[in-house]
């Protein structure tokens, strides 16, 4: 087999990785869409949240067969059972959210008001009641809600994909949500040497292969009556530990 048919029969691979995810994503929001309006709150979050962790964990599976992704989550498992948890991580790619959630079925994440609305996207998150972000305000008030329920929260600090290796500037509001809920922070390291789906690598741009990330679990913080202050100590944190290469694949 030469060297240009086994780079693009991986090419073809990983967009039909991609293009599963995303009709396994369509389907799933379409029966949500039905779902909500039958569901009471309560068993509408649980059965939306343990879907999206059921459904993104196949993902990995069906990745991890390819050879072309090797994911290493496990350390992860520690903390699914915990209610009332904020769970915060670096950011390197597009990947990261699914990685967290598929091991963490009691988890929200803060979501885009935008795509909230999208009707492609929005319904399992709306089931799963997801945290929407169109008001400072409003998003740290649901949060606390949430984690007093015995949630747990996936938040990554720095808004977005990671601009500046090894770490963007944090955004303030996660340490305000942790002193208003009384919830601990546990950090979270993605360790990653690929480039695939980081900031301005486009969907369609083959990186090289495989694609490794390993998640290791960091300090965990307590809340504290000085949310700005917290936030600077967390940040430091994150900094010194950041990894640029990836661990070990298994």
């Amino acid at each position: 087999m030469s060297e240009k048919f086994r780079f693009a029969l991986a090419w073809v691979m990983l967009q039909l990785l991609l293009l599963g995810l995303g009709l396994m994503s369509l389907l799933w929001n379409a029966i949500a869409l039905l779902l909500r309006p039958l569901l009471p709150r309560a068993a509408g979050r649980r059965l939306g949240r343990a879907a999206i962790a059921r459904g993104y964990a196949l993902f990995w599976w069906v990745a991890r067969r390819s050879g072309l992704l090797r994911m290493d989550a496990s350390a992860l498992d520690a903390l699914a059972a915990e209610r009332g948890l904020i769970v915060v991580a670096n950011h390197p790619s597009l990947l990261d959210a699914l990685m967290l959630v598929a091991r963490l079925p009691r988890s929200a994440c803060v979501m885009k008001a935008s795509l909230m609305r999208n009707p492609f996207l929005g319904p399992g998150a709306r089931l799963a009641r997801y945290i929407r972000n169109d008001s400072a305000h409003g998003m740290v008030r649901l949060a606390v809600d949430d984690l007093q329920r015995g949630g747990q929260l996936v938040l990554f600090p720095e808004g977005t994909r990671t601009v500046h290796v090894p770490l963007s500037p944090f955004r303030p509001g996660f340490t305000l949500i942790a002193k208003l809920a009384g919830a601990p922070i546990q950090t979270v390291f993605i360790d990653t040497d690929s480039p695939y789906l980081g900031k301005g690598w486009p969907v369609w741009r083959m990186p090289p292969l495989p694609i490794v990330f390993t998640v290791r679990l960091g300090r965990r913080f307590a809340p504290s009556s000085d949310p700005m202050a917290l936030l600077a100590e967390v940040q430091d944190y994150f900094a010194a530990g950041v990894r640029v290469s990836g661990g070990p694949s298994r």
